[in-house]
């Protein structure tokens, strides 16, 4: 048996999601490296239940992939479950991505033949709604869209030096259980050392689109507290919010809403113009989701929970970001 070492190493966080694990091995399987070429996978078990457990054991068994698994009998977050598992890989590059993940069968050799061409940069790849999954798309969805190079480094699809994870100490556990802010933080930090990022097109996976429901979305609106901390630590990341201080336009038109609303009498005119132009692109926004106008009294209140917690959030950071 060969005992070179695989070239590259996937570590995949992963938390009661036993039916998207199996589909992720499986695609992993299907992955395509060069003749004499091999890569590894660490999976870490971030305190899910049996189903997950009976899953990584059955690839365990099946023998088809140099799986690895880390164990954490208690969930300890996305950016603790990443630095379990990329600090017991032992190829020098580490792809990340996530349990809601479907890579396409050239991933790995796309982003290892990036990472060659520039072996000191980190390597975002093309992340995309899973096509199959379209129906579950709408108002009370979430999926993840990478096709730039963009200022947040989604750890769903990216690439880094091992040596270069070790430099940094890797991911910044202090951002907590739910995901947000630590895969961005990590690659700032690599930034500002001056390190070079570029973009994979071809690198592609497919994101699950994960049908929420109209509390589940508004659960997810209420956790970016932890996040907004990332642009107090790294300033440079405010050229990305809206006007240089909103989270997104939508928080931008409720405030201005706001102020519209509390106009004197004598500024009717323009009062109505404001709240006109909100109402007016949250129809839009409803049908782009293809839903009707019933939603957008419930857009207005996702708006606010998030607003809220990114207030929250930007008074513990010090930071203004609404």
């Amino acid at each position: 048996m060969s005992t070179r070492l695989p070239a590259v190493s996937v570590v995949i966080p992963t938390h009661d999601r036993p039916r998207r694990l199996t589909a992720l091995l499986a695609a992993l399987r299907a992955q395509r490296l060069l003749a004499g070429e091999s890569f590894e996978v660490v999976v870490v078990d971030d305190g899910s239940g049996p189903a997950t457990g009976a899953v990584l054991a059955a690839e365990a068994n099946a023998g088809k992939l140099a799986l690895r698994v880390v164990r954490h009998h208690h969930a300890r977050g996305p950016g603790a479950a990443r630095n379990a598992g990329w600090r017991v890989t032992v190829a020098p590059l580490v792809a990340f991505t996530d349990d809601d993940c479907l890579p396409a069968p050239a991933w790995l050799a796309v982003g290892l033949e990036a990472h060659r061409s520039e072996p000191a940069a980190v390597v975002q790849g093309r992340t995309l709604p899973n096509p199959a999954e379209a129906a579950s798309s709408g108002v009370f969805s979430r999926t993840v869209r990478v096709d730039a190079l963009g200022p947040h480094f989604e750890t769903c699809n990216i690439f880094y030096p091992r040596a270069l994870l070790e430099q940094l100490d890797g991911f910044d556990e202090h951002f907590g259980l739910a995901p947000g802010g630590e895969d961005t933080d990590l690659a700032w930090r690599a930034i500002e050392l001056g390190l070079p990022t570029r973009f994979a097109a071809d690198a592609l996976i497919h994101h699950a689109i994960e049908r929420l429901g109209p509390i589940g979305s508004l659960r997810v609106a209420a956790r970016w507290s932890e996040t907004v901390g990332v642009f107090a630590r790294h300033p440079q990341l405010r050229r990305s919010l809206y006007r240089g201080t909103f989270w997104n336009v939508w928080h931008y038109l409720l405030l201005r809403s706001l102020v519209a609303l509390a106009m004197p009498a004598r500024l009717h005119g323009l009062r109505r113009m404001l709240l006109g132009r909100h109402v007016a692109a949250l129809l839009e926004r409803a049908r782009q989701a293809d839903a009707g106008p019933w939603t957008v009294p419930y857009l207005l209140v996702h708006d606010a929970v998030e607003l809220s917690a990114v207030a929250r959030g930007a008074i513990r950071a010090r930071t203004l970001v609404l």
